[in-house]
């Protein structure tokens, strides 16, 4: 199923040791975009990364994740002795030149620069298990929105479609008497001029060869029709492979094609569907932009 490139899930789990909130944003991007803000997790988060480009292949990935440890054996708190006894000496000095307790609270300590540090420890085996299953759980969210927004992109991109055959077999009709039309045209021309005669049907004969020839788009509707079939195809495919990029693609060879008609054809009523067919490959672009 092709997949759209937005998409949002936001996932919580708890362990003994700590509590982990992911959340996955995925917004429209040429190539995969990767934002991240939490922690610093080195390898790990090469790892998170690598898993969101194998699943979500592209868009712009941004990801905040918060980590609370409430168990204090997560934490180890250093304490400069050295510097907490100067500390304290001066404020003893201080008190008896004052006659009076001098005191330092606990925030005014941990205010002090360089006299304790509270520091997390690495993260252990079981805590990065529980990290990667929440992120897991988060990117599978974001897979199914995706997943959903695309099935509603690839029905109006069908739709679309099926609007360029329909108009693409009008063609198919005009231009099946566009000979007999040509040589309608030709015949009172000539008539017009010399009042017809063996010379002016040979005359007739030439003339409505050379421009059938001339105009003859069947070249054009033939690519129109394998472009909109491969289309079809890619829209319609159950693999969930990429797609976006080649039905761009696709609809830039069918605007070719449509231009290329149009400047062919001498029948108003062709070119008035050449510019529908461009219309509706413009809507086909619009909407592809958004898939993977």
């Amino acid at each position: 199923m092709i997949q759209s490139m937005t998409g949002f899930s936001e996932r919580s789990l708890d362990s003994r040791r700590m509590r982990v909130k992911v959340s996955i944003k995925s917004l429209n991007h040429r190539f995969f975009d990767w934002n991240y803000k939490g922690p610093p997790l080195g390898e790990v988060e090469n790892r998170l990364r690598a898993l969101s480009q194998e699943k979500l292949n592209r868009g712009r990935i941004e990801v905040t994740l918060d980590l609370a440890f409430p168990d204090p054996s997560s934490w180890d708190v250093d304490v400069n002795e050295g510097l907490f006894e100067k500390i304290m000496t001066a404020l003893d000095r201080i008190s008896v030149r004052l006659k009076k307790d001098v005191t330092l609270s606990m925030d005014g300590l941990f205010r002090v620069p360089q006299l304790i540090e509270l520091k997390r420890k690495d993260l252990e085996a079981a805590d990065v298990d529980t990290l990667e299953r929440c992120f897991a759980r988060a990117l599978e969210d974001v897979l199914k929105s995706r997943r959903v927004e695309g099935g509603k992109t690839a029905a109006q991109v069908k739709k679309h479609i099926q609007n360029v055959v329909r108009a693409v077999a009008r063609i198919e009709m005009k231009v099946k008497k566009h000979p007999r039309a040509v040589e309608r045209k030709l015949r009172k021309r000539l008539k017009d001029l010399d009042g017809g005669g063996a010379r002016s049907e040979e005359r007739l004969s030439e003339e409505v060869a050379y421009l059938v020839q001339r105009y003859d788009v069947s070249e054009e509707i033939n690519r129109l029709k394998s472009h909109l079939e491969a289309a079809r195809k890619l829209v319609t495919s159950p693999k969930g492979e990429p797609a976006g990029k080649m039905l761009d693609f696709i609809a830039q060879e069918l605007t070719r094609e449509a231009n290329t008609l149009n400047s062919k054809s001498q029948d108003i009523g062709i070119t008035k569907e050449g510019l529908w067919i461009k219309g509706e490959v413009e809507s086909i672009r619009q909407q592809v932009q958004n898939l993977v």
